[in-house]
């Protein structure tokens, strides 16, 4: 079914719409005519507020559950509220300090990354999550130092100052020079590039004979850089938040609905895909139930907004996960300030 535009609803409608939804965001109740008569200055009796909740219902922006008086909104009606009637609430000076702090924080970027998602979770009462930058470190200086016979530390740092340790099995008898041979050809021939390059040039230096290596020293770099590679390639690029804070009061009735959510939760993969589609815009996505199949068991809404580099391009993406049933104009706001806040980090 189609939604229809806002503007054609009549003003009663609308009136009578509003209500509905943000008494349903607010309670979690269906709400009844007699209810909406008392809540709102409509001057409407409930028969006649009862006319238009059928209205409403017919196009698909309200639905009665079970044999119930009340409606709610239907997941088309959550869109058209979203899309054109709501009131974004904009944080408070106290919440923007709490994120604030929590992006500035010292030490790895992924730590910030992950204490702001804690902080987005613990503001909105939803589980946060932050999809962390693809990051590729340029190689600025390497190191092999021996442990004992059969083992030594591979020492990378990058360019961007960063220091990471790995320990690399040695082959039988391997001699300390073949460490230093490795370390000296390894500073001089592949410092400024990344490990993608880095392997490719190797590879490129020993077929064409260039590489004044003897074969340990080969093996050890290759086996070297392709465990960086390995590692980098299963670092987790999702961080999830709060997830315990989607079961609430309302989970003990929709048990099901729950344990779905947290199932979804737990495969990252999928949630990464579908916060890597918030990349291709600047703007805010807003993901309401089955509008996306990962989510149609569970009825869950997602809100995700891009975070930039220093370059202005998107480099990750940060929102919230909870139930149909947010308090969307509080939270839309606080994901895209939280947005802004990773932005500043990132510079």
């Amino acid at each position: 079914m189609t939604t229809p535009p806002i503007t054609e609803l009549s003003t009663r409608a609308r009136d009578v719409f509003r209500v509905v939804v943000e008494s349903y965001l607010g309670t979690g109740a269906p709400v009844g005519s007699r209810t909406i008569s008392k809540l709102a200055g409509l001057n409407l009796s409930p028969a006649s507020i009862r006319n238009v909740m059928q209205d409403l219902e017919e196009l698909g922006l309200l639905e009665a559950p079970h044999t119930s008086a009340g409606r709610m909104p239907t997941e088309t009606g959550l869109r058209l509220f979203v899309d054109g009637m709501m009131q974004a609430a904009e944080p408070s000076p106290e919440e923007r300090a709490q994120i604030e702090a929590r992006a500035r924080r010292g030490g790895p970027v992924e730590e910030a990354l992950a204490a702001t998602s804690a902080a987005l979770s613990g503001l909105s009462a939803c589980a946060g999550i932050v999809l962390v930058p693809r990051r590729e470190p340029v190689l600025r200086q390497f190191s092999f130092v021996p442990l004992s016979q059969h083992q030594a530390v591979a020492v990378l740092v990058g360019s961007d100052g960063t220091v990471e340790n790995r320990v690399v099995d040695l082959p039988p008898e391997m001699p300390v020079s073949a460490l230093i041979e490795a370390t000296n050809f390894m500073n001089e021939r592949l410092s400024g590039l990344t490990l993608a390059q880095a392997q490719i040039r190797l590879r490129d230096e020993i077929g064409r004979g260039r590489a004044a290596l003897d074969a340990a020293a080969q093996d050890l770099i290759a086996r070297g850089l392709a465990i960086w590679s390995q590692d980098g390639a299963q670092r987790p690029v999702l961080i999830v938040r709060g997830a315990a804070n989607l079961i609430d009061q309302s989970a003990a009735a929709d048990l099901e609905r729950v344990r779905q959510l947290l199932d979804e939760i737990e495969g990252k993969e999928e949630i990464a895909r579908l916060l890597d589609s918030a990349r291709a815009g600047r703007g805010m996505k807003i993901f309401i139930g089955s509008e996306n199949k990962l989510f149609s068991l569970s009825g869950s809404s997602v809100i995700a907004a891009p975070y930039h580099g220093s370059d202005g391009r998107v480099v990750g993406v940060v929102g919230v996960i909870g139930p149909t049933r947010l308090n969307y104009a509080r939270v839309v706001p606080m994901v895209d300030f939280t947005a802004q806040a990773l932005t500043r980090l990132m510079a």
